[in-house]
């Protein structure tokens, strides 16, 4: 592709696509038919600069209507935006959900981390491409974890085309999900499902963009609902992956399953907007003392305490501030997030509310996962409901108060999850990791002071501010307060998320979610985590629990495997995620992702001391990645591998 202005042209539907978001271009100098004024000044370019932000939204509008980029939609893009292409290609192609090459406009993904590895994801996905030949008109494309381990195997089907609204014809398909389709852009519920409703058939131009989940997936199902998503089954409604709903005791998760996550009313019934009332009654700096007061830490692994985080960015003199919300929860095994925004959404529109109130932010940023179709949907009927109900906007409440929530589609990245990758995907760019200090509490997103916390670090807050501060913190350890999600998959007979005061043991986790006999290791933390053998299920999950047996809790993975499981496979599968997730951007990282992968290769076959030398290549990189790489996904690419070496003897 030549990385400069060329002669390509977008096509009517492209243009559509890129219009529908940013508006009609006001000028030749955007894309618009030259007139004689237009050859006299350029105009508007400092405003389309401002809007450098909408690069990520606009390459999933043209992703969703059309299926790629092409060279054409891209300089559209360019000009409209007044982005460089060389810039604009290198943020195209950093993210796994976007093509630059033509593709067909279904893409089958079928994921192949790790708990649908030890499911038979190899054998779907050699039965999928045998059965999808390119005459289907459906590419197959083997995919990172895509949150869904509780239903291993899993796909997701995606179909691009046009939205609802700009369909030809009378559209009266049936929904992809069982309660709503996906919309391209807004993914709001009510969107009309696949097909075009106009007897044209399905690979018309008039069809229509929509997602299906399919999982567990088959080689039967998987292929009928990549070829007729039309009659895609539909897909298990949240509280399928939480086996404790309706337990009295549950704090984070007693909503799921219970409420209608579609009803305000019926959030607001079950104690929903207290928290927020509490929190104005309160004011900003006591909502802040309660929350240090409680213990809270963040839950995505780091266990920063919440409270100096907010206290941090609400101290800052330079504004304006921000709240960022994490949910793109892209951790091999990490699907607690999923199920909180599918299931309870007004929760978190409710403790953004609070956090932006509480540091003095009036704009905040979602983040979401671009593989979590149905928690978009969720999300973006919950914020509309939550603006048109005075819950957000100019005046929350009735309170003087203004703040409002956007939702960033990710597009399938696991470094966007470090905070500041994050920012920099959010602003247009390559979602490649920031040198700290600066510290994003004093300067963040748009170089401004912000506060991130990822979903269930947020959802905890609500109970902190409706019980109070000591009732919260009796709740687990004194070093671990409050209750905590753990994702548990595997080989386990009860899937799904479970909530637990910290201080339980591994051995009282895996019971609830009923181990499998012959059990050969259990993964915690995911893929930047690390293994635990089987005689030791006594560790207490908390943080300073696990620290002091040697691995990590990380965001709360529980991964079971038995002796079924052919453990240097496992760990070649890991090699290869943190080779294709590392952004490249430093070298420790670049290259060690690799060496990790090739060494790992060459030991799959190889025990006792043919394996010396490579495990000693190991240690080496794993070292120097530990050491010197600029993020975690660096320091932690070779936790798992050590452990599984040190632990569990896998080369021996």
């Amino acid at each position: 592709m030549d990385l400069r202005f060329g002669d390509g042209k977008p096509t009517d539907e492209e243009r559509a696509a890129v219009d529908a978001l940013l508006g009609p271009p006001e000028s030749s100098w955007e894309g618009a038919d030259r007139s004689d004024a237009d050859l006299r000044w350029a105009r508007g370019g400092r405003e389309a600069r401002d809007r450098r932000d909408q690069l990520l939204p606009a390459l999933h509008a043209l992703n969703d209507r059309v299926g790629w980029i092409s060279e054409g939609a891209l300089d559209y893009v360019c000009r409209r935006l007044t982005v460089p292409p060389a810039e604009a290609y290198g943020v195209a192609t950093f993210y796994a959900m976007f093509s630059v090459r033509p593709r067909p406009a279904t893409v089958l993904h079928v994921c192949t981390d790790l708990a649908c590895t030890a499911a038979g994801a190899s054998e779907l996905c050699a039965a999928v491409e045998a059965r999808l030949g390119p005459e289907s008109g459906v590419k197959v494309e083997r995919s990172p974890c895509l949150g869904l381990c509780e239903r291993a195997p899993a796909a997701l089907v995606i179909r691009a085309g046009a939205p609802a609204d700009a369909a030809q014809g009378d559209v009266t398909a049936r929904p992809a999900f069982e309660d709503e389709a996906v919309q391209a852009d807004s993914g709001g519920p009510g969107a009309a499902a696949p097909g075009d409703g106009t007897g044209k058939g399905r690979r018309g131009r008039n069809t229509l963009h929509a997602t299906a989940v399919c999982a567990p997936a088959t080689p039967d199902t998987a292929v009928h609902t990549a070829t007729a998503p039309e009659s895609a089954p539909a897909e298990p409604a949240p509280a399928l992956a939480v086996p404790q709903t309706g337990a009295p005791d549950l704090t984070l998760l007693k909503r799921v399953g219970t409420v209608d996550p579609t009803s305000l009313d019926d959030y607001r019934a079950h104690g929903g907007y207290t928290a927020l009332r509490r929190a104005f009654a309160l004011g900003p700096a006591a909502v802040i003392r309660e929350v240090t007061d409680a213990g809270l830490v963040g839950r995505g692994g780091a266990a920063f305490p919440t409270g100096r985080k907010w206290q941090a960015t609400a101290a800052q003199p330079d504004h304006p501030h921000y709240l960022v919300c994490n949910a793109d929860e892209s951790e091999p095994g990490t699907f607690k997030d999923r199920v909180l925004m599918e299931g309870d959404p007004y929760a978190l529109v409710e403790a953004m509310t609070i956090a932006a109130y509480a540091t003095g932010a009036h704009r905040g940023y979602l983040y979401l996962r671009g593989e979590y179709p149905r928690a978009t949907a969720r999300l973006t009927h919950a914020i509309e409901q939550a603006r048109t109900r005075g819950l957000l906007g100019d005046d929350v409440l009735g309170q003087g108060y203004a703040f409002d929530i956007e939702i960033r589609r990710g597009a399938g990245a696991y470094i966007c999850g470090e905070e500041t990758a994050l920012f920099n995907s959010i602003e247009g760019r390559r979602g490649e990791p920031r040198s700290k200090p600066p510290f994003p509490v004093e300067k963040g997103l748009f170089g401004k002071p912000t506060v991130e916390n990822n979903v269930e670090t947020l959802v905890n807050v609500l109970p902190i501010l409706t019980r109070g501060a000591e009732a919260y913190a009796a709740i687990g350890t004194p070093a671990s307060t409050g209750p905590k999600l753990f994702c548990v998959s595997g080989s386990v007979a009860r899937p799904g998320v479970y909530e637990l005061p910290f201080g339980a043991t591994l051995g009282e986790l895996l019971t609830l979610a009923g181990v499998r006999d012959g059990l050969r290791a259990v993964l915690l933390g995911g893929a930047a985590g690390g293994f635990v053998r089987p005689d030791e299920l006594d560790i207490p999950l908390t943080f300073e629990g696990t620290r002091e047996a040697g691995t990590t809790l990380g965001s709360g993975v529980v991964m079971a495997f038995d002796d079924t499981v052919p453990l240097p496979r496992l760990l070649l599968r890991i090699a290869e995620f943190f080779r294709d997730e590392s952004c490249g951007q430093c070298v420790p990282c670049r290259v060690g992702t690799v060496r990790q992968e090739e060494a790992l290769h060459r030991l799959v076959d190889r025990t006792g001391a043919d394996a010396d030398g490579d495990i000693t290549l190991l240690r080496e990189v794993g070292r120097a990645m530990r050491d010197a790489s600029i993020c975690g996904l660096g320091q932690t690419a070779w936790n798992a591998v050590e452990s599984a070496i040190d632990r569990l003897g896998a080369y021996e």
